[in-house]
This record gives structure tokens, sequence and C-alpha cells, in this order.
């Protein structure tokens, strides 16, 4: 892993990032690209920009740059937007010169994994920007693209938004399925939990009513998931939790609800379109 200019952390080791990156380049036959080898000569040079056909927040940038570099490893390219960097339509994000058949072959996977992780990133800023001024953080879910985990959630930490636990061994979160294994005793599944974990680990329960909140912070919850309750439930449930537990909201989470989500008093606010549904982010490169 690495630090970009902006100070975040890309999840891949240089190897994932070059693995990653490779299967996609042969996935789309980029040495291959019979349109490009009919019809540009190998000796031709180019000079490129990749835009920002709208506005929005980067996230990919590494990707994109090992593509670019597997294609023509004598290409130069210089970066005028980091990942988390905020762009506005008409942005350049990458100056490239170099082979135009490398440029041509790596296009589209450079453009692949900037589109989609910047969509989820500029998603995120979009809820970040809508609870400001509120106690209230945007978190993520587990709802990512198999094998895209990683990538994804550090996206959303590009737009400004925080993870929430990684996969299932990270953290505890009692779901309404496990309730009904253990007959709706909310003690018992907790106590069950921290006899079975070897080591501290965080425990939430999903909380449909509010007795089921009052009986998850009797048993020892750290953090309670006030599952599809109204607005005015969640402010009842902050001020029953009053501050013994962290709050979350979740469900019904859209961009034109969140605000009065987040001003119930949630601590967190988990949303899973952030990674299920961003639309893509319009980015293009444009040959000079």
């Amino acid at each position: 892993m690495s630090d970009t200019a902006s100070g975040l952390r890309f999840p891949l080791t240089k190897a994932a990032l070059l693995a990653l990156v490779q299967e996609a380049l042969r996935e789309d036959h980029a040495e291959d690209d019979v349109t490009t080898l009919a019809t540009v000569l190998s000796s031709q040079r180019a000079r490129a920009r990749l835009v920002a056909r709208d506005t929005g927040v980067i996230a990919g940038v590494p990707l994109a740059l090992a593509a670019f570099r597997i294609a023509d490893p004598s290409i130069e390219i210089r970066t005028d937007c980091e990942d988390g960097s905020a762009v506005q339509r008409g942005d350049t994000v990458l100056h490239i010169v170099g082979h135009a058949r490398g440029i041509l072959a790596a296009e589209r996977t450079a453009l692949n994994f900037m589109q989609r992780l910047s969509g989820v990133a500029s998603l995120t800023h979009r809820y970040v920007e809508l609870v400001k001024g509120t106690r209230a953080a945007i978190l993520d879910t587990r709802k990512t693209t198999p094998g895209w985990r990683l990538l994804e959630k550090y996206a959303v930490r590009c737009g400004g938004g925080t993870n929430h636990r990684m996969d299932l061994a990270s953290a505890v979160l009692i779901k309404d399925n496990h309730l009904a294994a253990v007959d709706g005793d909310v003690e018992a599944a907790v106590r069950r939990v921290r006899e079975f974990a070897t080591t501290k680990i965080p425990v939430q329960v999903e909380c449909d009513t509010l007795d089921q909140l009052r009986a998850a912070i009797a048993a020892g919850a750290d953090s309670v998931l006030l599952d599809n309750m109204s607005v005015e439930q969640m402010r009842e449930a902050v001020a029953i939790a009053a501050g013994q537990v962290i709050t979350e909201a979740s469900g019904g989470v859209r961009l034109d609800t969140v605000r009065a989500i987040a001003e119930s008093g949630v601590d967190r606010i988990s949303v899973g379109a952030l990674t299920h549904s961003a639309p893509a982010l319009n980015l293009a490169l444009d040959f000079e």
C-alpha cells in the first residue's frame, strides 16, 4: 500500500495493483487491438488528456497510471488531480505523452477503473456535504462489487466518507436473523458473542424498535443500528441512548432524506447506495 499526495492510503500492494490491471488489460485483449494495429503506425506518438466531463471527486488514478505504463513502459504522465481531488467539467486529470498504440490500448481499461471509483467518491461527497454541521458521519456498507471491496471502500474515503466494517470478521453486527436464532433475546446474543470472541471486538445490534434499543444498551452493546426508523423514532432513540452507545441510522437513506436523518442527532448514517448504486463519473480521454 502507498499514500497518495492527498494523504489517502491506496488499499492494494503494488503487486496486487499490477495483477489486477494486467488481468483487466488481458480481458480487453489490449495487445490485440485490431483497429489500432491496422490504422496506427508503431512509431506514431501522441499527446492526450484524461478529462472530467462532469463535476465530481476523483478516485482510481493509480490504476489508470498502471494501465498506461503497462501498455507503454516509456510513456510520460503528469498527474494534475490526485485521488480525493474535486474536479469541475473540463478539468484535466492526466496529461499523457507516449506511443499512440499504447495509449489507445489502455484507454478503456483506465477509464473503466476511474469512472467507477470516481462515481463512488462523487456520490459519497454529495452525502457528506449534505450533513455538514451535524454530528453524523457517512458510512458505507458491505454492499460492494465482489472482488472490488477494497477499492470501492477506498473510493468512499476519497469522497470524505467513513468505512463501516470491512468484512464479517472485523466486527459483530447482530441482525434480525441472528436474533431470530435466539428467540429475539438480545442479551443472550450479545453474551454469546462476548463468550465466543477471543479478543475485544466491536458489537453492534440491529434494532427495529425502541424496546430492542433498550435491550441492546442493557446488554452492553457498543453501538446500535436503527433500522428503517422514522426521524421521530430516531430522535427518541438518540435521547434514550444518551451517549451510552453509538447510534447509527440505516435504511431509507437518500440524498433527499439524509439531512433530516442527520439532524435527529445520530452519530452515523450508513448508505448502501454509495457502492451499489453510484453512477459512473463521466471521464474521457482526448487526443490533442
